[in-house]
């Protein structure tokens, strides 16, 4: 499946500009208008999945980029339709220019469409249960053992690990007890065959390179797909340069810039946009004040100390939705590897109040904290700073994450990591966040968090009526 799927995204994308070449032609016929000509169109076609190849659009990956995809689609689209105007222009003299238009705006809605359907029917196949690889891992240390729980836990990435293969296996990591180790390196080919691997993939092991080289090329030989986890992976971001001295490697990784020129670029950003919604969500604002002061009286706002970058205190913001601590609530102790958030303790949370944070409403005061620069609009969630200095101490690079100003919304938060969740797993989604920055994935961040907003509402919404 694996093997055929650039196939199967070439097919669909040139059936899909076809389609949305012959429909804009019937509406250019329906409007009186003339449409695109034949030769035009296929010509379209043409340069546009020559285009959406070179953009890197067939190579198959681990997990589908909706977002990304969707606007490298849509730059190729609009240039090839510049080059079909451009040759028109060379050909026959004036381009048809809104036939170009009407032709690049079928095309595209439908090619992204496409890629959408197919994407998310993939997802849900591999959830299923369908074209799903046997994956076996390589090194059963901390590292192997970490890919193989991921792996698990997201079963729409479609590997299933199936089996380690390690000749000294660690006997205290934490790693899932229903996956066996298979074998040694010497074992690898009996291996493959009884658990009908697919997929490899390389953590750490103390097996020489010599036999790692040899069960690679083994692999090689037998068309199994490879894959590496590289030492120092926590610094390695999505953009890199790989040079070579001879034979040698030389993987150059971007490096972290929490005080560049994007990064100036995005604080003006954070303060124009906040001031913004502020005024553009001034009636919802206004509701929730009026709601919070009538059912639970002052203070309307609730105030505590978070710490915000390079461990500055600050004074974050939210509407209350929770009564006052009373004698007899239970006291709240966080779970070890956990971080707080939710309902601590007593749940105290009144009926306006859980509105608020269903809809997270009760948010919206920290657009005051990005106007006054304290906080971003992205960025990792800030935390109190009784747990800041205990995280230090215990999880592997938290105080990285305090290189940037804290967020309302972040890359951990849409990736599930919210609340009463592993601590070690926001601190290392939040510093990929900060060694990939840029401004496009900020816009990515709020767009997801936009739709993961309206999801729950509208989730919310048909619960209750479910249940009225």
């Amino acid at each position: 499946m694996a093997h055929a799927w650039p196939w199967v995204l070439f097919c669909l994308d040139a059936a899909m500009l076809l389609a949305g070449g012959v429909l804009a032609a019937y509406g250019a016929s329906r409007a009186n208008s003339i449409p695109l000509s034949a030769a035009s169109m296929v010509a379209y076609t043409a340069i546009a999945l020559t285009l959406i190849y070179l953009a890197g659009l067939y190579r198959v990956r681990l997990q589908p980029r909706l977002l990304d995809d969707t606007t490298r689609m849509l730059a190729m689209t609009t240039l090839a339709a510049a080059l079909v105007a451009f040759g028109q222009l060379l050909i026959g003299g004036d381009p048809d220019a809104s036939g170009i238009v009407r032709e690049w705006a079928f095309v595209t809605v439908y090619a992204i469409a496409g890629r959408a359907a197919v994407e998310w029917s993939a997802v849900q196949a591999r959830r299923a249960g369908l074209f799903v690889k046997p994956t076996l891992i390589v090194g059963r240390g901390t590292v192997g053992s970490l890919v193989a729980r991921r792996l698990l836990a997201r079963p729409e990435l479609g590997l299933k690990p199936v089996a380690f293969l390690d000749k000294e296996p660690r006997g205290d990591v934490d790693a899932p007890p229903e996956i066996p180790v298979a074998g040694a390196s010497w074992d690898f080919d009996d291996v493959i065959d009884r658990y009908g691997i697919q997929q490899i993939i390389v953590a750490f092991s103390t097996a020489p390179n010599a036999v790692m080289l040899r069960l690679l090329r083994r692999a090689e030989e037998r068309k199994i797909d490879v894959a590496f986890v590289p030492r120092f992976f926590e610094r390695v971001p999505e953009r890199i340069s790989v040079e070579h001295l001879g034979g040698l490697a030389l993987l150059s990784p971007r490096r972290a810039r929490a005080h560049g020129w994007q990064m100036a670029v995005k604080e003006g950003l954070d303060r124009l946009v906040a001031a913004c919604l502020l005024l553009l969500l001034s009636p919802v604002l206004i509701a929730a004040y009026l709601a919070v002061r009538l059912t639970m009286g002052k203070p309307v706002f609730f105030r505590q100390t978070r710490v915000g970058r390079d461990g500055k205190p600050f004074e974050i913001l939210k509407f209350r939705s929770m009564r006052p601590l009373a004698g007899g609530d239970a006291p709240f102790v966080v779970p070890a590897g956990l971080g707080p958030g939710g309902v601590e303790g007593t749940n105290r949370i009144t009926r306006v109040g859980q509105w608020l944070r269903d809809t997270n409403v009760d948010e919206l005061p920290q657009l005051l904290n990005v106007l006054r620069g304290e906080m971003s609009l992205v960025g990792p969630r800030p935390e109190r700073p009784e747990f800041v200095s205990r995280f230090e101490d215990t999880v592997y690079r938290y105080h990285d994450r305090l290189r940037v100003k804290a967020g309302i919304t972040g890359w951990a938060q849409i990736n599930g990591l919210r609340g009463r969740t592993s601590i070690a797993d926001r601190a290392e989604w939040d510093n990929f966040y900060i060694e990939n920055f840029s401004l496009w994935l900020d816009l990515k961040i709020i767009l997801l968090t936009a739709g993961a907003i309206l999801r729950d509402v509208f989730v919310g919404l048909v619960s209750r009526r479910a249940n009225a």
